[in-house]
C-alpha cells in the first residue's frame, strides 16, 4: 500500500468536514477520530446524519418532523412533510457581485456571469416559460445544448417553477435525441444550432427541424447560437430575444422534497435508454454532501468538471452554484488546439477544484504532459476523476506531474443515483489506486453470492439501507417493474448497483468493473479492470477492450487493443501484454486472442462498450448504436466474428 498524500490535521480542522464533525461534537459529545468512524457513525444513524446534514448545508426550505418514512428499498420516502425550490437553493449562496459563470467554448467568445446576473436571467427565462409557454410543475423542459450558460439558466429556470428538466449533448444525432425526448414528452425544447469540436463547425439545425416534425407534444422551439453563422430554426424563439425582456414574475415554488426535477438517461446499449427520474430534495441534499464536506467546495473556489450535457456530471457541476463558487463550463475538445488546453484554462482562470475522466488523465500521462511544470497550478487543491476506475499509474502521473500535494478524488456512482456511491474526502490519506471510502450516509458494501459482506476480496457493490439520491422511478414504470428489476432482484431490498468492489480494513476500495460483463473462464469470476489497469502500463498500447465469448461450455477471454496511428501488434507486443498480465494477476486473466482494432467503442459519456461487442461476438447485433459516439467502430468486431 502506497501512500501517495496525507492531508494535515490542520487542513481536517479547516475542511467542512471538519466543521460538520465539530456540530456533531457539540450537540452529541461525539469525537470522530478519523473517516472510517464517521462514515460509519453515519450509516448507523442515518435520520439523525441526513437531519444533520439539512441543518449544516443550509437548505432553504421547510423540513418537517419526519426525516424518514417507510425505510425500505424500494419505497422509502425521505422529509415527506419537507418542501424546498431546487434553483432558489442553488442561488442563494452566491454573493451579487462575485463570478458565477465563466463559458469557454470553441465557437463562442468566452461569457461571463455574475451571480446577480444569473438570478436576474432565471427569473426572466422562468417569466417566460410560464407566461408565454404555459409550463407548469411535471412538464417537461428539454435542452439540445452544450455545456453553455444557456443550459444551466434553463435548468435553473425549469426548477424554478417545477418543471423536469432534462438534457441531451449535441454530439447526439437525431435517433438519439428521439429515443429519449420522445419518451418523456417536452413542452418546451431549448436547441443550440450547432457546436464547434476541435477545430470543426458541426451544425444541427437539420436534426432540429427533424425533432420539430418528430415531437408533437413540443409547444415552443428556443434557439440558441451557438454557431453564429448557422441557420435559422424555424417558428423558434431566439434565446437573445427572449432573455431580453422583463416577463411577469413567475414566482418560485416550494414543491415536496421527492418533486421531480430531472429526467437522466442510461447508456442505451441495449435497447431505448431507460428515463431515470430524480427527486428535487434528494438531487440537492446529496449534491450539497458531497460538493461541500467532501470535495470542500465554498464561494472561494473555481470549479470545473469536463463533461457534456448529456452525462450526470453536467448536473453535478451544475450543483456547485449551491456552493457560492464560481463555475466554468468548457464545450469543445479537451485536447485542442493543444494536448494542454484544459490545463491552460486551469492556469488562467485559478481552478480549485478540476474534474475529468479517468480516460482523459491516461491521455495526459500517455502524451507524458508535465502541466505542473508548464502551467501555474498553485490554486489547485483537488483532481476529481470518474467514468471508469482509475489506473495506479495514473495516481502516479497526478503526483508526478501536476503536484504533489493535490487532492486527488477517485469517484465512483451513476446516473442511476445522479451522484456517488464512494469518493473521496478531505480526512483520509491517497492511497495508489484505491477510493477513499463509501461516502457519508451512504451503506456501501461488498457482497458475496451468499448475500454476505466480505473485505478483501472482490463483491458485489450494493446499498444495505435507503439513500435520498436513489431515483423515484422510472418514465412510464407505474408499477415499479423496471425500476425493481434494474437494482432489486439482486439481493431482495437491497440496491445492487451492478459494479465489483473490494473493501480493505481501512475501508478503503477498488472498482473492478462492471459485474454484468464480468468474465467467466473456467468458473472464476474477472472483472475487467483487473485486466485494464495492467495493459494500461504499456505505453504501446493507446486503447483497449476486453470481453468473453462464450466457446464450448467455457468463456474465452478476448483482448482487443488499438495501437498508435501505423504501428502494428506483432508477436513480440503480444507476449509482453501477455506476461504482463500474467504476472500481476493471474493465469486466468490471460487473453485467449488478442486482437488489433482501429479504434475502442465508446458511448457518448465515455464509458467502453463492453456489451455491444459481446452481443456481436453472439452473433447478436447490439438493439441501439445512438448511444455510440463512434458507432462505426463496431465494423472490426463483426469481421472477427464472422472470421470465427
Amino acid at each position: 500500500m502506497t501512500v501517495l498524500f496525507t492531508p494535515s490535521a490542520k487542513q481536517k480542522s479547516q475542511s467542512q468536514m471538519g466543521a460538520f464533525a465539530a456540530q456533531l461534537k457539540r450537540k452529541y459529545a461525539i469525537e470522530f477520530d478519523d473517516y472510517q468512524a464517521l462514515q460509519q457513525w453515519s450509516v448507523q444513524n442515518l435520520t439523525t446524519f441526513w437531519r444533520e446534514l439539512w441543518d449544516f448545508t443550509g437548505v432553504q426550505g421547510t423540513l418537517g418532523k419526519t426525516v424518514l418514512d417507510l425505510p425500505k428499498m424500494p419505497g422509502a420516502r425521505w422529509f415527506p412533510e419537507a418542501r424546498l425550490n431546487f434553483s432558489t437553493n442553488l442561488l442563494h449562496a452566491g454573493r451579487d457581485a462575485d463570478t458565477a459563470l465563466v463559458a469557454v467554448s470553441e465557437s463562442r467568445p468566452e461569457h461571463r456571469y455574475s451571480y446577480a446576473e444569473l438570478r436576474q436571467v432565471v427569473t426572466r427565462m422562468a417569466g417566460f416559460l410560464k407566461h408565454e409557454c404555459g409550463v407548469e410543475p411535471g412538464d417537461r423542459v428539454a435542452a439540445y445544448l452544450g455545456n453553455t450558460p444557456e443550459a444551466i439558466i434553463g435548468m435553473l429556470a425549469a426548477s424554478r417553477i417545477g418543471a423536469v428538466w432534462t438534457s441531451a449533448s449535441p454530439d447526439f444525432g437525431y435517433e438519439g435525441v428521439l429515443d429519449r425526448f420522445g419518451q418523456v414528452e417536452p413542452k418546451v425544447v431549448i436547441a443550440g444550432n450547432g457546436y464547434g469540436y476541435g477545430g470543426k463547425a458541426v451544425e444541427r439545425t437539420c436534426v432540429v427541424k427533424s425533432l420539430q416534425t418528430a415531437l408533437p407534444t413540443v409547444k415552443q422551439w428556443i434557439q440558441v447560437d451557438t454557431l453564429p453563422s448557422a441557420d435559422i430554426i424555424d417558428g423558434a424563439w431566439q434565446w437573445a430575444d427572449l432573455v431580453s425582456r422583463d416577463w411577469p414574475e413567475a414566482p418560485a415554488l416550494e414543491l415536496p422534497f421527492d418533486h421531480p426535477l430531472y429526467i437522466l438517461y442510461s447508456s442505451g446499449t441495449t435497447g431505448k435508454p431507460k428515463c431515470i427520474v430524480h427527486g428535487a430534495g434528494g438531487t440537492l441534499l446529496q449534491h450539497a454532501k458531497e460538493l461541500r464536506l467532501h470535495g470542500d467546495i465554498s464561494q472561494d473556489s473555481v470549479f470545473f468538471y469536463f463533461t457534456t450535457t448529456g452525462w450526470m456530471m453536467w448536473n453535478w457541476l451544475a450543483s456547485g452554484l449551491l456552493t457560492g463558487a464560481t463555475l466554468v463550463l468548457f464545450d469543445g475538445n479537451p485536447m485542442y488546439p493543444r494536448s494542454d488546453v484544459l490545463w491552460q484554462l486551469a492556469d488562467k482562470l485559478g481552478i480549485t477544484h478540476f474534474g475529468t475522466s479517468a480516460k482523459y488523465l491516461s491521455a495526459c500521462r500517455k502524451q507524458s504532459l508535465e502541466p505542473g511544470k508548464t502551467h501555474n497550478l498553485s490554486p489547485l487543491t483537488t483532481v476529481f476523476s470518474t467514468g471508469s476506475p482509475l489506473a495506479p499509474e495514473d495516481y502516479d502521473w497526478v503526483y508526478s506531474a501536476l503536484k504533489p500535494d493535490v487532492m486527488l478524488q477517485s469517484i465512483s456512482g451513476g446516473t442511476d443515483i445522479v451522484s456517488c456511491f464512494v469518493g473521496g474526502n478531505p480526512w483520509s490519506p491517497v492511497v495508489r489506486g484505491k477510493i477513499q471510502g463509501a461516502n457519508l450516509g451512504m451503506d456501501v458494501q461488498a457482497w458475496n453470492e451468499a448475500g454476505e459482506r466480505v473485505i478483501n476480496q472482490r463483491g458485489e457493490l450494493v446499498c444495505a439501507q435507503p439513500a435520498p439520491c436513489m431515483p423515484i422511478g422510472f418514465w412510464n414504470d407505474p408499477d415499479d417493474a423496471r425500476y425493481r428489476a434494474a437494482y432489486f432482484e439482486r439481493f431482495d431490498g437491497v440496491w445492487a448497483h451492478g459494479d465489483f468492489i473490494e473493501f480493505d480494513d481501512a475501508d478503503q476500495a477498488v472498482i473492478h468493473g462492471r459485474s454484468d460483463t464480468t468474465l467467466n473462464p473456467g468458473g472464476v469470476r474477472i472483472g475487467t479492470a483487473e485486466i485494464y489497469r495492467q495493459v494500461e502500463t504499456l505505453t504501446e498500447i493507446a486503447d483497449s477492450l476486453v470481453v468473453g465469448q462464450a466457446v464450448d461450455g467455457d468463456v474465452k477471454v478476448i483482448l482487443f487493443v488499438q495501437l498508435p496511428e501505423g504501428q502494428q501488434l506483432d508477436k513480440a507486443l503480444t507476449g509482453r501484454i501477455r506476461q504482463r498480465i500474467r504476472e500481476n494477476t493471474t493465469p486466468r486473466h490471460v487473453p485467449a486472442d488478442i486482437v488489433q482494432v482501429p479504434a475502442i467503442p465508446y458511448t457518448r459519456s465515455g464509458k467502453k462498450v463492453e456489451l455491444a461487442v459481446t452481443q456481436i461476438l453472439r452473433g447478436e447485433e447490439p438493439a441501439n448504436l445512438t448511444a455510440l459516439a463512434n458507432p462505426e467502430s463496431l465494423e472490426a468486431y463483426r469481421d472477427y466474428q464472422a472470421r470465427g
